[in-house]
Order: structure tokens, then sequence, then C-alpha cells
């Protein structure tokens, strides 16, 4: 069975099909990955250079931390109600322990991106001081700190996100080892290239 006859069983090019995620997937994926690269990047950068022309130049560049968290949290939202949605169109999992390791780093994904601006968001809510990205006044200033709203972001925020960065570098590296050794199309699913489904 093609590729073509699977997406037209599915209801279209948007739909995931057993071959490859659709192209709402893998917008959402790469959407994910340039936010969350994007991310660290600014990071690593201000901790190199500290509070340089470099950093800000780079900072103009895309959006800024906070911005990328509040995107990163609805791209997850979205992204989970699309799994929800194709649950049962998906390809495959790989089988045994590979496939059982896979997912539950999938499911870690899921839980820090969610976890992570959460508790920002929280924390800019407790501090009192307000948050208005662009332009729009998404968390009003109220002037007042409150402890328990702050504290869990300023002990979590930090190694939940270096958590978060390992986690992105084992997929990295999951994928170009599946890609590159294994040569199974795993990486051709997320990246939508063609290949005939037996």
């Amino acid at each position: 069975m093609t590729v073509k006859t699977l997406e037209r069983r599915s209801g279209g090019r948007g739909m995931d099909t057993p071959a490859r995620y659709g192209l709402v997937s893998r917008v959402l994926h790469w959407g994910m990955a340039y936010l969350l690269l994007w991310q660290f990047v600014m990071v690593f950068s201000w901790r190199a250079f500290g509070d340089s022309a470099v950093v800000d130049w780079l900072v103009r560049m895309g959006p800024g931390h906070g911005t990328v968290g509040l995107l990163t949290l609805a791209f997850v939202v979205v992204r989970a109600a699309w799994v929800l949605v194709n649950r049962r169109r998906r390809p495959p999992r790989v089988s045994g322990w590979p496939g059982a390791v896979g997912q539950a780093v999938h499911v870690a994904f899921y839980l820090l991106m969610l976890a992570i601006p959460a508790i920002a968001l929280l924390r800019a809510y407790g501090n009192g001081e307000g948050w208005s990205p662009w332009g729009i006044a998404l968390i009003p200033k109220t002037g007042v700190e409150v402890s328990w709203m702050v504290a869990p972001a300023n002990a979590l925020h930090s190694p939940l996100s270096w958590l978060l960065c390992g986690l992105i570098a084992v997929h990295i590296l999951a994928a170009l080892y599946h890609r590159l050794i294994l040569r199974d199309g795993v990486l051709g699913r997320m990246a939508g290239l063609r290949k005939a489904q037996k």
C-alpha cells in the first residue's frame, strides 16, 4: 500500500498515517524544535558572553525567553490534542525496549514542556511585576509578591530546563542513529519523506 493511498484513507496530507506523520504533526514538531533550540542558543550565549552586545543582537534576532516559553506551552497543548486526534493513525512505535525507552522520553518531553513554562508563568504572576508579551497585559501588575508562587520556579525552572536540554540531545542522537546506522526510516516519518508502506 502506498503513502498516497494511506493519506486518502486517513483524510488527506494533514493527517498522520502509519507510513509517516502528516503535515500538521510535522509543523508542530519542527516548530517546537525551533523554539526549544532557539531558547537554548540564547541561554548558552548569555552564559558564554554575559550581558553583552553579542547577546543583545542575538535576542533581537528571534523571540525573547518568556515569549518562547509561552509559545512552547501553546504548541505542546495543541500538539498533545493533535496526538489524541491521530492516535489510531500514527506510525507504529519501534518495537522492544528501544520503543519503550523512546515512548518514555516522549512522555518526559511533554511533561517538561508543560511544567517548565507553567511554573515560570506562576512565578511571573507571583512576583507582582506583571508581564505584557506583544503589548498584551497577560499577567497584571499587582506589586505584591506571593512567595509560594515564586518558589517552585526559583527551585525547579533551571534544573528542569537542563534536563530537557539533555533529553533533546538524546533525541537528536537517537534520530541520527536511526537515520545513519539502522536506516529504518524513522527520521523520514517526521521529515515527511515519501516511502512505500507494505
